[in-house]
């Protein structure tokens, strides 16, 4: 153990340069870290540690997703698919629509309940079919529901990541919380009112043909046949209008979007996948001379008369736009359609001046920490001590860096995971110092002393630290966001304390060796 290969001393060294480089962008602070940016190589570290939202302040919200919506909206679409699939099968039917949790129509002739029931089985194998006397009932299982809503979560969640991601906003915090909850913290993000706009919006986009023959006054219309529903308009003084339910182009097929300009207004222009492109060019092609609406969460954007066949998969929305709301038409449409509509029910907005003190409060725990550690440790091992202390340093840089590069989010029990690393650091130190001691006071020479020491204790030091891993582990696998952040800190900082304990310090010793030739060790 007294021994070490030329290689690994290389290892270790480069080990400790790498640490020192990675870390030193954090001792400037950002000013100093964005000075490094600019007057330093590309390759030179200039990455800094993150900070979260109890230390540099931002945004919290606690948003809710309506589930039970994307139900209801496979209920509806129940519906339509039901008329269309006994029309189909030209079986009389009458009374269809809605019931609590399903879908209810009666047949004009009972006899025909076999049929119908094929035919239902065949449109939807997942449902369940109560059939008495020519009266059905549609049922969807508790396990598809549940699944339903399960899918709509995470795309949710995923949806609502896209949105904050093309903010620019920085190491945003986003987790589910409970079945329909979503909890988001913003760091950096003082005023959310934006954010939550963005956030608040469905973005279902969908394209659809106006009835033109139905006459609308005062935002009624006598009668709205089937098959079609009335819809306000987005725009100023823009009058309501009939529009089919039919989608004759959705959204989902989008792939990009951009805000821009045309006639010196702002517009987004937008552009359709291969599917979504020849649909599009099938429905301006058979419609052109009528209107063709531009529907977005249930409010027409506008309603445009098709003029020819647009075939390039492309086109352009325009609005009354303003630049700020052209350009969060344009995100809200790269980012995707939430599947249900989201509500806020908590929201907190974090100072800067909380986070301040935090750091500060966290800055001098660890320093009183670090000092009396220092003193402890130098007054019970001498020059030993002091080698342990030098490798400490290492390992406090080596935590920092690698925080660094994994671009990790400090927060406050992240410092307290440091802390906990500087207290525990020395402990394997202490496990080969103590017996070295001990292999001194028995006639060993320092050579022999110290090569025991370190062979002896590294499966106590192994054991020891091996646990408090597991721990750590098992609180970032089942602890919520501040418990992650702390077993983050604390299972690097187990693993390099280990590094230092066993490489760095003995390396140190071991130098110190062949440079003295001590007839004693003073420890």
């Amino acid at each position: 153990m007294i021994y070490l290969e030329r290689w690994k001393v290389y290892l270790i060294i480069a080990v400790c340069v790498f640490g020192v480089l990675y870390a030193l962008p954090n001792a400037f602070g950002k000013h100093g870290a964005a000075w490094l940016r600019a007057h330093t190589p590309s390759f030179f570290p200039n990455q800094t540690v993150n900070l979260g939202l109890d230390l540099r302040g931002g945004s919290h919200l606690l948003l809710e997703v309506a589930t039970d919506t994307v139900i209801d909206e496979r209920l509806q679409g129940l519906v339509d698919q039901t008329r269309a699939e006994l029309r189909r099968a030209k079986i009389g039917y009458t009374d269809l629509g809605l019931v609590s949790g399903g879908v209810h129509f009666r047949l004009t002739d009972p006899s025909q309940a076999a049929s119908a029931k094929d035919a239902l089985h065949d449109m939807d194998r997942d449902l369940s079919i109560a059939a008495a006397n020519g009266d059905f009932t549609l049922r969807m299982t508790d396990a598809i529901i549940a699944e339903r809503k399960r899918a709509a979560m995470d795309q949710s969640i995923e949806i609502v990541r896209r949105r904050i991601d093309e903010t620019g906003t920085n190491e945003p915090s986003i987790q589910r919380e409970g079945d329909n909850r979503i909890l988001v913290q913003l760091p950096g993000v003082d005023d959310p009112e934006h954010i939550k706009n963005l956030l608040g919006q469905t973005a279902k986009l969908t394209f659809r043909l106006v009835d033109e023959t139905a006459v609308v006054t005062d935002a009624e219309v006598a009668h709205t046949p089937p098959g079609e529903e009335l819809l306000p308009s987005a725009e100023a003084g823009g009058r309501p209008l009939v529009l089919q339910k039919r989608v004759m182009v959705s959204g989902d097929t989008l792939v990009d979007a951009q805000p821009s300009f045309q006639n010196g207004e702002p517009v987004v222009s937008f552009k359709f996948d291969s599917i979504g492109g020849r649909r599009f060019g099938e429905a301006t092609r058979e419609n052109v001379g009528h209107l063709f609406a531009i529907v977005l969460d249930n409010k027409i954007i506008s309603a445009p008369v098709i003029r020819e066949p647009i075939l390039g998969g492309s086109g352009i929305i325009s609005g009354h736009f303003t630049t700020q709301s052209a350009q969060d038409l344009a995100l809200l449409l790269r980012a995707g359609a939430l599947p249900a509509p989201i509500k806020i029910l908590e929201e907190r907005t974090v100072g800067p001046g909380l986070g301040a003190d935090s750091i500060k409060a966290g800055a001098t725990a660890s320093l009183i920490g670090l000092g009396l550690v220092v003193v402890f440790f130098i007054m019970a091992y001498g020059l030993l001590g002091v080698f342990g202390v030098i490798a400490l340093m290492f390992n406090i840089a080596l935590v920092f860096a690698v925080l660094s590069v994994l671009q990790a989010t400090l927060t406050l029990p992240g410092i307290a995971g440091i802390v906990l690393t500087v207290a525990t650091a020395l402990d394997a130190n202490v496990l080969v110092f103590e017996r070295i001691r001990e292999e001194q006071r028995h006639g060993r020479s320092p050579i022999s002393a110290i090569d025991a020491g370190y062979s002896r204790a590294l499966s106590a030091i192994i054991d020891a630290n091996m646990t408090t891993l597991i721990a750590a582990i098992l609180l970032f696998i089942f602890g919520s966001g501040p418990v992650k952040g702390f077993a983050v800190t604390l299972t690097i900082g187990i693993i390099t304390s280990i590094f230092s304990a066993i490489m760095i310090t003995r390396l140190i010793v071991i130098w110190w060796l062949r440079a003295t030739k001590p007839n004693v060790i003073p420890i």
